[in-house]
């Protein structure tokens, strides 16, 4: 993989509460968050995209917005946010993006076959099942291999990247 400072919402908002100590990031990505993301990004490509997808993960699995699982996160004892005592947010009211139809939902999608495959590479076309519009899927399964979430290999196979 490459290295790529990924910045989604999930991300963000593990930043803005384990570093910042806030609840919730500015709404819209600002130049600090950018800097943050590149300079917390390891050097080696490997460890980067490994870095990447997991910090994605650690946002929308235990760091969520409405629900967050602090006793079961990695960085709880480091979390800015959680030492703070988990301060209210403070800022302009928050809208929920919808979540249905977005390429978040199907990169979400993508990854989970992946992330569940027990045979090794999926085939390209086990990921067209994922999600009914080509030109969208495709898009979301280009990001995430820029990203470096995902690895092609020959004959129309992906997977995770190797640890």
């Amino acid at each position: 993989g490459q290295r790529h400072a990924v910045l989604d919402t999930n991300v963000r908002r593990v930043f803005a509460r384990a570093v910042t100590g806030v609840q919730y990031p500015p709404n819209a990505t600002t130049a600090a968050e950018r800097k943050l993301a590149r300079a917390l990004l390891p050097e080696n490509e490997g460890t980067a995209s490994h870095w990447a997808a997991a910090s994605m993960e650690l946002g929308a699995l235990i760091c969520t917005a409405k629900n967050e699982a602090c006793h079961r996160c990695p960085i709880a004892a480091q979390c800015a946010w959680r030492l703070a005592g988990k301060p209210a947010h403070d800022g302009p009211p928050r809208r929920g993006q919808t979540y249905a139809g977005t390429d978040r939902q199907v990169r979400g999608k993508l990854l989970a076959v992946l992330r569940e495959s027990v045979e090794g590479p999926v085939p390209q076309s086990v990921l067209d099942r994922v999600w009914d519009e080509p030109v969208q899927r495709a898009r979301a399964l280009d990001g995430l291999v820029a990203d470096g979430l995902v690895e092609p290999l020959p004959g129309g196979l992906y997977r995770l990247p190797l640890t």
